[in-house]
């Protein structure tokens, strides 16, 4: 009996927040696409904290949003509470994060697949990828009338990716697959001795993908991430813990959002205690992390409790952040005691903590080990380089976090389906986006740990505020057909408003000197030039456009030089190396010089000089060599 088999343009494999974003992007640009999933009840599901955004996240979620993503709109449609961090900072440490009524969140979202126009949402267990030898001339890519069109194109794989196998002998056809695996990858979850197989808590693994993954040249490695135990609210003495207000006019992140109308919450933090502790210490033999039972590195920088307790073992104390899961729900997330620890220590540590003595637990924490693929195994444009047609997105590249998730699924899908219209990549540099700065890491540093973005990750980040996201990246949005018609023309009025305001501001005086010149002074806020000139209270309808022309008057100074340091970074950026280029072929480069460049195989000057162990006596061959 032969296989049951369906044909698309473009396949998307996994459906969290990678998968979503990538699906709807190549849909949007008109292929046919098929997003297939373990679970359909699963779409976009928030499998730990819930909330989006967060520190240099927020930067991120906008940018996914100036490009016509969707993540933005979806937080703004079902977050309950709003709040930007490090308002007290400059303006290129803002970040937005707001809660999620997560199964509004996930909903909404799947709702939104499912009316996209050439988009098919579907439940089945991929199993492994069809393969065929050699790559099609079309495999080469296209060129970018930008720039020299050789730097863009991918060295011959000597695979190309023709579909996926599913459960059941069911055959998927496409020219190009998007995996967003996530943690589900040989995926085993810890709770102390306690081992399940399943990528998350109620839900199994793919264990044929790594295999077929592996035949077909990948390198794999293990990571594990973990997750706190969830509360009834019902039963948490909130007396005894602190109030976390939101901001009191929530900030929307989609730039197409006018406002939130969601209703909000507060919520809550406790805190460890020395006795919590010292229960810990005394079982660490039975955490899986330090009784050897999981070897794989965690992320740094959101580690478990009892990492806490090791790592900072003069701290008396550590935070704990109660986040309501949703406005139907008296379920709570404990943010801030991640653990793998067994379900009698989890319960013992409960007790001693305030406010939560006599909680009952919903959900018990566990820690989860899976495969990823190291990303220096992809091009900039997240397709692999030992497969050509197969892109790679999330988890699966080794990063953690919705928001680097659904950037990296949004950047796959469009250059998945730019590359089958025949059309230029969308490659980001780090001087345009934070999603540049956490592809180019990938693809040039790789990962030893589970990567997350930071604003101190970005040189350029004055730059690279999520204020001016739309400004920086929705004319890259519109060229590549992910923007919305509705969106551009919201966005070329928003253009044309700051442009009358700073000329309003040029054309008015006081004291001598321009409004303008005087905005630019430290002393002098948007109110006082409005005292001096009240014909500009008309702007306060369009905080957004005062905003932009406020914070690019008073930090103009800082912007030029910054200017100025982006374009000596694009000198670097443009001086392009061939695909074909033979680092090999240079007997004067160091041995590490030649096996980093050949494995990584950068493609300009300045990713090479961003290559871990590259010396600028490396660099400087190079060039010679390039000339």
């Amino acid at each position: 009996m032969s296989a049951l088999t369906y044909r698309f343009d473009v396949l998307v494999v996994g459906a969290g927040h990678a998968g979503v974003e990538g699906a709807m992007a190549s849909a949007r640009l008109g292929l046919k696409t098929c997003l297939l999933t373990m679970n359909a009840d699963a779409v976009a599901q928030m499998s730990c904290n819930p909330a989006i955004g967060g520190i240099a996240k927020g930067q991120i979620v906008r940018e996914i949003d100036a490009l016509g993503g969707v993540m933005g709109k979806c937080i703004d449609a079902s977050g309950i509470q709003f709040r930007v961090l490090n308002a007290s900072k400059g303006p290129a440490m803002h970040s937005p994060r707001a809660q999620a009524d997560k199964k509004l969140y996930q909903f909404t979202m799947k709702r939104w697949v499912e009316e996209q126009e050439n988009l098919t949402l579907r439940q089945e267990l991929v199993e492994g990828l069809l393969l065929e030898r050699g790559a099609r001339n079309s495999e080469l890519g296209t060129e970018d009338p930008q720039t020299d069109s050789s730097s863009l194109r991918a060295p011959r794989s000597a695979l190309r990716v023709t579909g996926v196998v599913a459960r059941g002998d069911t055959h998927y056809i496409a020219d190009a697959v998007v995996l967003t695996t996530g943690t589900f990858l040989k995926a085993i979850m810890h709770t102390g001795e306690a081992k399940t197989i399943g990528g998350r808590a109620g839900d199994s693994s793919a264990e044929q993908m790594s295999a077929s993954l592996a035949s077909a040249g990948f390198e794999l490695a293990r990571f594990k991430t973990g997750t706190p135990c969830r509360l009834n609210g019902r039963t948490i003495d909130f007396s005894k813990c602190q109030v976390q207000a939101g901001d009191p006019t929530p900030r929307p992140f989609s730039f197409s959002t006018e406002k939130i109308t969601v209703p909000q919450v507060v919520c809550h933090s406790t805190e460890t205690t020395p006795a919590v502790h010292d229960i810990i210490r005394a079982n660490l033999h039975r955490a899986p992390m330090y009784s050897g039972q999981i070897s794989s590195r965690g992320p740094r920088y959101c580690p478990s409790i009892e990492d806490k307790v090791v790592r900072f073992a003069e701290k008396d104390s550590h935070l704990i952040f109660l986040e309501p899961e949703g406005l139907n729900t008296r379920e709570y997330y404990c943010n801030g005691i991640s653990t793998s620890l067994p379900k009698d220590v989890q319960a013992a540590m409960l007790k001693l903590i305030p406010g939560l003595e006599n909680a009952e637990v919903m959900r018990w924490g566990y820690a989860v080990e899976y495969d990823y693929a190291p990303p220096t195994q992809l091009h900039p444009t997240l397709e692999t380089k030992p497969v050509a047609g197969l892109y790679f997105a999330g988890q699966i590249n080794g990063t953690t976090g919705y928001e680097e998730a659904a950037a990296q699924g949004l950047i796959a899908g469009l250059n998945a389906a730019l590359k089958l219209k025949g059309e230029a990549p969308l490659i980001l540099d780090r001087s345009q986006a934070y999603i540049g700065v956490l592809i180019d890491d990938l693809v040039t540093k790789g990962v030893d740990e589970p990567y997350r973005m930071f604003t101190s990750r970005a040189e350029y980040r004055l730059v690279l505020r999520h204020d001016n996201a739309d400004r920086r990246l929705t004319p890259l949005g519109l060229r590549v057909g992910s923007v919305s018609n509705e969106d551009w023309d919201r966005f070329q009025k928003k253009e044309q408003e700051i442009a009358a305001l700073q000329k309003q501001l040029k054309e008015n005086k006081s004291d001598g000197e321009s409004l303008a010149t005087w905005l630019r002074r430290t002393e002098v806020e948007w109110e006082a030039v409005c005292a001096r000139h009240p014909a500009l209270r008309a702007w306060d309808a369009r905080p957004d456009v005062v905003e932009q022309v406020v914070l690019e008057a008073k930090y103009s100074g800082y912007i030029d030089r910054q200017a100025a340091e982006v374009e000596r970074f694009q000198r670097l950026e443009n001086r392009r190396i061939p695909p074909q280029f033979d680092f090999a072929a240079i007997p004067q480069l160091r041995h590490e010089a030649r096996e980093k460049l050949s494995r990584v195989r950068p493609t300009s000057l300045g990713q090479a000089s961003r290559i871990s162990g590259i010396t600028p006596a490396d660099l400087a061959m190079l060039l010679l060599y390039l000339e």
